[in-house]
């Protein structure tokens, strides 16, 4: 009984989310929650009703996942718990055979290879499946772990990879490409590269993607996780080829698979989207009155949306405006520059707003793409208006030069850069429309203020009540005056101010 309580135990620590589940339902429990819950719901389920209908279902969800397994399920359980049941003795398979459990001659197909899905790629077109998605398997304890399988091509296959054409010198556009993803049979998984990861094929490594640098300050670099090319170190003829993957065994579950893809480019693919997803200027129209059409609800009527001409991927002009049809907002960027930097490093998501935009989803702006057309190149805004249609906006910059280049009024010219014969600038010099220059300088005196055309008056503080009650004469009667006789004279300033100006010394 011991014994059959460990292995169940064991059993269930290796089902997967939609195991688990279905062991609970059928027990009568909940099914709702995460992974570690459903684990620790179902271990102690198994050890607190523990009956031969519960292992009965624990062996059946665990033979329905692995088939095969006994070697692995031996390997993880403690030596001194014996195999009570014959169901996981029946498999011949057992370790030494190594690569059996993933491919091996002649190619199974177990049913965990089915289950696990991978997400199709824009730039990879699946012509056909070498091996399907299988999970690593560990063979022992340690942290590294090495996994082999093996596939043969076909003669109609080698003759598809040596007549393809080249990418570029030396890469066919026909490949045989390695994929490996994390082991979950919910939904569609990504590619996903296992730690310390090393590829070798036919006794040579080959190439995997390494990490790009991040611009962030305090963000490791990201590895793109994109499929292996092996085809450079295949065999071209009926001979078995051999893939030895080494990964690190830290808790997660990999699936490895082979395919034989064709490979396109970014300029394939825009031509792809160009013949097959464009939205009709019409259609484009209707999309912007929805979105301006009064809300009763809304507090505030939305008049216009503005739209930029520029790309926000490379702050260049749009050639080809291009949107996410999911997204929300009306603003586009290049299609083109989009699909060349998802080649070389595909993140597959929206420059404006940072949400998925996977190539199925794009789609061609025809209303756009006339504007461009109709709008000069100094156009970098226009707004789109409630009725559909649509007006350019200059900026700032345009505006002033519009208005520098339109008739203006001629204004009077004040030059203050003459100097007078002792060196200080006058107080004030003036010209009129004609540039003659005027007669409204004031007087270089301390007591007085002189009158003209175009100056103002000069106040000296520095003199006493009796020469304003005289009346304040000129410069020459301010300095005959009997205070000036007695004290020494005032403090000048540097500089005569301008009219309207009090100058206090």
């Amino acid at each position: 009984m011991a014994a059959e309580l460990v292995e169940a135990m064991n059993m269930v620590k290796s089902f997967r989310v939609s195991d688990l589940q279905t062991l609970l339902a059928s027990m009568g429990r909940s099914k709702s929650g995460l992974k570690q819950d459903l684990v620790g719901r179902a271990l102690r389920l198994v050890q607190t009703e523990y009956s031969p209908e519960l292992l009965k279902n624990v062996r059946q969800l665990y033979e329905t996942r692995f088939p095969k397994a006994s070697a692995w399920l031996a390997a993880r359980r403690p030596e001194s718990v014996p195999v009570t049941y014959p169901a996981l003795n029946s498999s011949p398979r057992g370790t030494a055979q190594g690569t059996d459990y993933l491919n091996g001659i002649p190619k199974p197909a177990p049913p965990p290879a089915a289950e696990v899905k991978l997400v199709p790629l824009p730039f990879y077109h699946n012509l056909e499946t070498l091996l399907p998605p299988t999970e690593l398997i560990a063979q022992n304890s340690e942290k590294l772990q090495e996994s082999q399988c093996v596939f043969e091509l076909t003669p109609s296959q080698v003759e598809q990879i040596r007549n393809s054409s080249e990418l570029r010198p030396g890469m066919k556009s026909v490949q045989v490409v390695l994929r490996i993803c994390y082991t979950d049979s919910i939904g569609v998984q990504e590619d996903q590269y296992p730690p310390n990861i090393a590829v070798k094929v036919n006794q040579s490594y080959c190439h995997v993607p390494g990490y790009y640098p991040s611009n962030k300050p305090g963000v490791e670099p990201r590895r793109p996780c994109r499929p292996v090319n092996i085809t450079p170190w295949l065999h071209l003829s009926t001979v078995t080829n051999r893939v030895t993957i080494t990964w690190g065994n830290f808790g997660k579950r990999y699936s490895v698979a082979v395919y034989l893809v064709r490979v396109f480019t970014s300029g394939e693919l825009f031509n792809q989207l160009k013949h097959c997803s464009v939205e009709s200027p019409d259609r484009c129209r209707e999309r912007i009155q929805d979105k301006l059409r009064f809300d009763p609800e809304s507090e505030i009527a939305t008049t216009g949306l503005r739209v930029s001409l520029i790309c926000p991927l490379v702050k260049m002009r749009l050639g080809v405006p291009c949107r996410v049809l999911t997204c929300a907002h009306l603003q586009c960027f290049d299609a083109v520059f989009f699909l060349q930097m998802n080649e070389k490093k595909p993140t597959w998501t929206c420059p404006v707003c940072d949400k998925p935009a996977p190539f199925e989803l794009l789609t061609i702006d025809g209303l756009l793409s006339e504007i461009l057309k109709e709008t000069p190149e100094d156009v970098e805004e226009i707004e789109y208006l409630t009725d559909g249609s649509w007006r350019p906006i200059r900026d700032d910059k345009e505006k002033e030069r519009e208005r520098e280049n339109s008739r203006t009024p001629d204004y009077p010219v004040v030059d203050i850069c003459v100097p007078e014969a002792n060196g200080h600038s006058p107080a004030h010099s003036g010209t009129n429309q004609t540039g003659k220059p005027g007669s409204g300088g004031a007087s270089a005196g301390t007591g007085g203020t002189g009158t003209g055309s175009g100056g103002g008056a000069v106040v000296d503080l520095t003199l006493d009540d009796s020469s304003d009650e005289e009346g304040g004469g000129g410069a020459e009667d301010s300095e005959d005056t009997d205070d000036s006789q007695d004290s020494p004279a005032p403090k000048r300033g540097r500089y005569d101010y301008d009219k309207d100006l009090v100058t206090a010394y």
